[in-house]
Formats: C-alpha cells, sequence, structure tokens
C-alpha cells in the first residue's frame, strides 16, 4: 500500500518587516503636524524617509516576504506597471515633488491589501495587493496639486477637474473689454520695486492705529489676478506687478486708485514647478522713468511705464547658458546708472549679468554661485558703494560700474538661499541660509586697500526660509521658521518667539515701533517691535488662499496680492 503524497500548504507571508516599515513610513509624514515648531531637517526627512521605506516595502516584497516566487516576480511587476500608468495619466502638477505621494500610498496600499489576504490562497494573495495599489494609485489620476504651504510643506490638492484660480480670472478676464486708461505722467516713484526704496522692508516716519477693531482699515478695490510671488512696484496713480496669464507671462499696470487694468505686456512664457506653482517670482523695478522686469523663465525686459511698451528684451537662459534654476528665475532687477543688474547663475563670468539700460546690451558678467532665489541690492558697506549678492557660495561684493569683485565671503551650502543680505551699518552684515542653517552676523572692516570680516555669531534662533527679516533698536525680528521670533543683535541669542504665521512677509515701521506682518494664510496682524516679548496688536482677515508675497505701504495706502488676488487698503494712521 502506497501513501499518496500530500502538497506542502504554503508558507505565511512574513508581515512584520512590511508592517514595521509602514509605520516608520506614516510616522514621518505626520511627524511635521505634530510637533510644535517641526524643524527643516524633519520636514525635509518627512519627504525623504518615506520614499526610502516604499523602496524597502518593495525589497521585503521580492527578498523576505516568503511569497512564492511567482508571487513575487507577479507582485513587483504589477506594481511598477501600475505605478507607470498612475504617474503617466495623473495630473502634470504631480510630476516632480507629487511623484512621492503617489508612490508612498501605492507602497502603503499594496501592504495593507497583503495584511487583508493573508488567510487567502498564495494565487490571490499578490492580486489583492495590487488591487488595493491600483486603488491608490487610482486616486491620485484624480486630483491635482495646488503647491504647498511653506510652514510646513502641507500639500494642496483638489479634484484635477475642478476650476483653478487661474482659471477662473482668466475666465472672468475673458469678458472684458481690456484696460483702463490714466491720462497724467508718470508720478515720483514712492515704492520703486522689491521690499521699498533700500529693499530692506523698512517704512519710515509712519505710524499705524493700533485698534482695528474701532478704526479698521478701509478696502478699496479687490480684483482677481493671475499666479505668481511678485510684489509691487508704485509711482503716484500706478502700480506695477507681473502674472501668469494661461500660457502668457504677464507685466501689468493697475490703477492704485481703482484696481482697473491701465496696461499688459503679455509674451509667450510659462513657468510651472509643483511646490510653487505657476507665474513669475521677481518684482518689477522702476527707475529713471523706466521700467524693468524679469520672468521666471529668464526673459528680462525694459518697458515703457506709462504705455506697456517694449524697449528691448534679453534672455538669461541665452546669456548665462543655463536653464531656469529649480524654482525659476526671481531676481527683481536692480538699476544703478547705466546699467541693471541681476543674477544669472551661470559658469564663469555669468553668474551676475549687467546690461544697459538704453539699449539692453551685456555690459559686463562676474563670477557668482550657481542659484540664488535673493535680490541684489545696492549698499554702502565699508564707506564705499558696492552690490551685495548671496548665492549658494556665500556672499560678494560687486563693483556696480564693472563687476569687479569688491570682496568676497565664502560660506558654501547645499540647498539655497533667497533672502536679502542685511546691511545694518556701514560695516555690519547678516546672511541668511535656508533649509533651517541659521543666520550669521559678520563685522566687516577695512584694511589698507582690502576687506575683512569677522564672524560675530552664527545662530539657530532665527532660521528663516524665503522670508526677510528687519533689525529695529539692537533686535533682529524675522521668522523662525515660521514662527515670529526677536534675536539679539549683539549676541545672537532669542529675545522671544510667538506668533504662528507661517511663511508670511513682514514690514518694519520704526517710528511707532511696529511690525505689519502678512500671515501665510492671508491674515494681516500688526505686531509691536520690541524685545520684551511678543505683543499681537490687533489683525484682520484680508486672504482666503495663501500669501507669499511681501506688502507694500505707502502712505496710508496698503498693497497686498497672492497668487489670486490683489487688494488695496486706506490704513488708519495714528
Amino acid at each position: 500500500m502506497t501513501l499518496e503524497s500530500t502538497p506542502k500548504a504554503p508558507s505565511p507571508l512574513r508581515l512584520w518587516p512590511a508592517i514595521a516599515l509602514l509605520v516608520i513610513l506614516w510616522i514621518f509624514r505626520f511627524l511635521p503636524k505634530v510637533l510644535e515648531e517641526p524643524s527643516i531637517q524633519v520636514m525635509m526627512s518627512a519627504f525623504f524617509v518615506p520614499m526610502v521605506c516604499s523602496a524597502l516595502i518593495l525589497i521585503w516584497w521580492v527578498a523576505v516576504s516568503r511569497a512564492t516566487w511567482r508571487e513575487r516576480v507577479f507582485g513587483l511587476l504589477g506594481f511598477l506597471a501600475l505605478a507607470v500608468v498612475g504617474f503617466y495619466a495623473g495630473d502634470p502638477t504631480l510630476k516632480g515633488y507629487g511623484t512621492f505621494g503617489v508612490i508612498q500610498w501605492g507602497a502603503s496600499a499594496f501592504v495593507v491589501g497583503l495584511i487583508a489576504a493573508r488567510y487567502i490562497r498564495p494565487e490571490r494573495r499578490a492580486v489583492i495587493g495590487l488591487i488595493a495599489a491600483g486603488l491608490a494609485f487610482g486616486y491620485w489620476t484624480l486630483v491635482r496639486m495646488d503647491g504647498v504651504w511653506g510652514g510646513d510643506f502641507k500639500a494642496e490638492r483638489s479634484w484635477r477637474w475642478s476650476a483653478t484660480a487661474e482659471d477662473e480670472f482668466l475666465a472672468a478676464r475673458g469678458g472684458r473689454d481690456g484696460g483702463s486708461s490714466l491720462d497724467q505722467p508718470l508720478a515720483e516713484t514712492e515704492w520703486p520695486g522689491f521690499r521699498g526704496p533700500r529693499r530692506d522692508g523698512v517704512v519710515r516716519g509712519l505710524t499705524l492705529a493700533e485698534d482695528w477693531e474701532a478704526r479698521p482699515p478701509r478696502e478699496l478695490w479687490r480684483i482677481q489676478v493671475g499666479p505668481g510671488w511678485s510684489s509691487f512696484a508704485v509711482a503716484g496713480r500706478r502700480i506695477f506687478t507681473q502674472e501668469q496669464r494661461g500660457e502668457l507671462e504677464a507685466v501689468v499696470a493697475y490703477d492704485a486708485a481703482t484696481g482697473a487694468e491701465l496696461w499688459a505686456y503679455e509674451y509667450p512664457s510659462r513657468f510651472f514647478e509643483a511646490m510653487g506653482g505657476a507665474g513669475p517670482r521677481a518684482t518689477p523695478t522702476l527707475a529713471g522713468g523706466m521700467l524693468f522686469t524679469l520672468g521666471a523663465e529668464g526673459y528680462l525686459h525694459r518697458l515703457e511705464p506709462e504705455t506697456g511698451d517694449m524697449v528691448w528684451q534679453a534672455d538669461l537662459r541665452d546669456d548665462a547658458e543655463r536653464e531656469p534654476p529649480l524654482w525659476g528665475f526671481s531676481s527683481s532687477p536692480l538699476v544703478v546708472d547705466d546699467v541693471v543688474i541681476v543674477h544669472g547663475g551661470g559658469e564663469g563670468d555669468r553668474g551676475v549679468l549687467a546690461y544697459g539700460v538704453d539699449d539692453g546690451r551685456l555690459r559686463w558678467g562676474a563670477p557668482a554661485g550657481g542659484h540664488t532665489y535673493s535680490s541684489p541690492q545696492l549698499s554702502r558697506v565699508a564707506g564705499e558703494l558696492s552690490v551685495p549678492v548671496v548665492t549658494d557660495q556665500g556672499l560678494v561684493l560687486y563693483e556696480p560700474s564693472d563687476g569687479s569683485v569688491v570682496w568676497k565671503y565664502d560660506w558654501p551650502v547645499d540647498n539655497y538661499r533667497a533672502l536679502q543680505p542685511l546691511v545694518i551699518n556701514d560695516s555690519t552684515l547678516l546672511v541668511s541660509t535656508g533649509q533651517g542653517v541659521g543666520t550669521r552676523r559678520l563685522d566687516i572692516r577695512r584694511e589698507g586697500a582690502s576687506l575683512t570680516a569677522e564672524e560675530r555669531w552664527t545662530s539657530r534662533n532665527m532660521k528663516p526660509d524665503f522670508n526677510d527679516f528687519v533689525v529695529f533698536e539692537g533686535s533682529l525680528y524675522g521668522f523662525d521658521p515660521n514662527i515670529l521670533a526677536c534675536v539679539d543683535l549683539e549676541t545672537g541669542e532669542r529675545k522671544w518667539k510667538g506668533g504662528r504665521y507661517g511663511a508670511g512677509q513682514l514690514l518694519l515701521l520704526p517710528a511707532a515701533s511696529q511690525l505689519l506682518v502678512v500671515a501665510e494664510k492671508g491674515d494681516l496682524v500688526l505686531v509691536r517691535a520690541t524685545p520684551e516679548g511678543h505683543e499681537e496688536l490687533t489683525r484682520m482677515k484680508v486672504f482666503e488662499a495663501k500669501t507669499w508675497n511681501h506688502p507694500v505701504l505707502v502712505g496710508d495706502r496698503l498693497y497686498l496680492r497672492n497668487a489670486e488676488e490683489a487688494v488695496a487698503f486706506e490704513m488708519p494712521l495714528g
């Protein structure tokens, strides 16, 4: 008598490594949301650790899951096929940054499906896992990404068939007859460009009323605008900004009193990246009755500010011999005498570029770091006027007439710089670095014909990202990284920290010891500039959407915008 052999029972899946990876993945995904003040390292880990866990989940499946080899091959190839289909079928806004979320959701769903199918026959286990992964990938084909919040990198998502703010703006604009006209010459330039006359975010000689319940700001007008992170330049009744209009980048002049469009110079160009969205990043510059603008893809223009007619155009991609950086060309043009200066980031002497204001011809080029989202500015350092520029390589002072290097301070970083160098006086500079590295004070002195610098302190008590800071009466005020903070200028020690304003922007009103803060979530807040502690004086809601643009205050007129709306207020003065 012979006994028939019975088939060997399939081994149960070894699930604990996958479950552990899944737990780690989602802990890091949610960590920035549960911590009171997540560091930039934590936020970056929230990107990369889940991606590593997703890859390890696939390695677990192939190497140690105890699935049959037929299951392993079928599951791996099926998952990769779903990922590829999901990638190409998904909305274009998910390419790049959004890919992180797609892969993580797919890998998580695959594991959850396998857990649910752990008692099912081997030939069906992988199928169940792939069905779960397919549902996750399928969800991501139905949504689009509308950028991220700068405070915690939280993604904004919408159904891909819903209208964007840009769609609604273009539809509403299509029903208009065009711009209005303003029959008056260009007035004196009160706010010539990025962060004001000195590019320092300081409004001198002005005091705002501190009780907006009793005396609220009066809204003068509110309009839809195209996306972009530009601020305003102001000259009398004209305010100038840049925005995206479909496949056209636009420089636009609005009536400061009514918000009516006076003219728009539009040209084919569209820059988009998933974190910041579409549109230009730089702010127009008014100088000598001329208007200069730089688009996100690198088009530098001189325009007639009264009519919008183009005088000349240059292309930084050709002159710097490079493509736009990760977040676009962001350098607001600086005009010094007969040249207009921008950062190009090309190799060799193509780092900083200067063009003739009259003809747009390249006058000089000088070496600089490969990328910066800061802008050149004219400052007096060690007794002489020069143009400080910060990049990923450090700080360089240039002679504006020929681009020769006056002085160079090496402080290379692997990430980016976006803030303006803050020149406090003739011999003191502050330089900051994004991604949580901190802020450094340099004391500069002249020794004969050369300059030397002493590092007074480097402080992680002030770690702004792309949110500029100000100095008032021995204290530094800014965002660390998304909470308002005050740091002692002499020591770099923190005085206080309070006020969750996200990736906001601010202005200093030194005559009144006031900080006017525009919070990332659209609140307008007045804060006392004092080292004694965080004192919020009053606030009001202005926008519902994300707001990164720098505010402009000219007399009692406040001009604000984000990527969807622009608004003007008559502010109550103290």
